[in-house]
């Protein structure tokens, strides 16, 4: 029984000290006084019950005291509780110093806050990132298209971190520069021929205004010679032409045929009139027969003219 209470007070007394040590970081406060930290015990107490790491404080602190930065820890704690992270601001205020660029706590959390890599930053302040274009298609006023790749070396402008528009945008100004200086040019040849004239004409537009980024440079990486888009329209002009002049056409036929139709069906309707004009004499030769208008001879001298005119008709034929 007794050696049961000694293990249970042995065991109560590690969770005891445990939790001394937890919430009291003796190794931590003794790290930041040899190295010349001011953080007082206490406050890695207090950060422990408001959920804050000291340890992400205190070489946060001792970074940036090692480089002449003079750090709050309050700040830091309050960085790291509205969710930025502490060791990338330091490191960026660090590099930020060794380059000689202007940089302070206050940029430097709030470029961190608003989503960016503040120490990917700094070092593209330093060492400029090259950015390749995707293919842009334009076409010169001789209607011959050209592909055009480009280099576009940026570097970082912090003070336009916060609010700048980032790579996309500048990827599509200068995709617009290349079709608008190829739109330009008189021909193809002249684009062939000096390159740099795209260059010199994007790089005059500030295509860098508002994003976050400077434009050192813009360089052509391969122009390829891509269809006669012009040769290509009119082709398709003089299709459309022909299928217009053809639709006339075929509208001007339908009208002849209808027309001709139309005159068939009159001939037919006026021939239909003259036989039934021609099925009327024989009533009215027989009616002049019985009311005496018509002898006899008189019906042989018609049908002596009618024979001689059939005679000659038949003649005139064969002639």
């Amino acid at each position: 029984m007794e050696i049961a209470i000694i293990v249970v007070v042995a065991l109560l007394s590690l969770v005891a000290l445990w939790l001394v040590f937890y919430f009291i970081p003796m190794g931590l406060w003794f790290s930041a006084l040899v190295s010349g930290v001011h953080i007082s015990l206490l406050q890695l107490v207090l950060m422990r019950w408001r959920k804050v790491p000291p340890s992400t404080i205190v070489s946060s602190m001792i970074e940036g005291t090692k480089a002449g930065l003079k750090l709050d820890p309050n700040e830091l704690e309050a960085h790291y509780l509205a969710g930025g992270n502490v060791q990338n601001v330091v490191h960026a205020l660090v590099s930020a110093q060794k380059a000689n660029i202007m940089l302070d706590f206050k940029m430097a959390t709030a470029i961190d806050l608003a989503g960016r890599d503040v120490f990917e930053a700094v070092q593209m302040s330093v060492n400029p990132k090259v950015i390749n274009t995707p293919p842009v298609a334009a076409v010169a006023k001789d209607g011959i298209q050209l592909i055009a790749k480009a280099r576009v070396t940026v570097r970082a402008n912090i003070k336009q971190l916060v609010g700048g528009a980032g790579e996309e945008t500048v990827l599509a100004r200068v995709g617009e520069g290349i079709v608008s200086s190829i739109g330009s040019a008189v021909t193809h040849k002249v684009v062939l021929e000096n390159p740099d004239f795209i260059s010199r004409v994007v790089l005059e537009k500030g295509l860098d205004a508002g994003t976050a980024f400077e434009i050192l440079s813009i360089d052509i990486a391969d122009i390829d010679v891509g269809k006669n888009i012009g040769a290509q329209l009119q082709m398709d002009q003089a299709d459309a032409d022909k299928n217009i002049a053809q639709a006339k056409a075929e509208e001007r036929r339908a009208m002849a045929v209808a027309l001709e139709q139309e005159m068939c069906a009159k001939a037919q309707e006026a021939r239909a009139r003259v036989i039934e004009a021609e099925a009327e004499v024989p009533l009215a030769m027989a009616e002049a027969f019985r009311s005496g208008n018509l002898g006899i001879m008189d019906y042989y001298k018609m049908k002596n003219v009618m024979a001689d005119t059939e005679m000659r008709e038949s003649i005139a034929k064969q002639k």
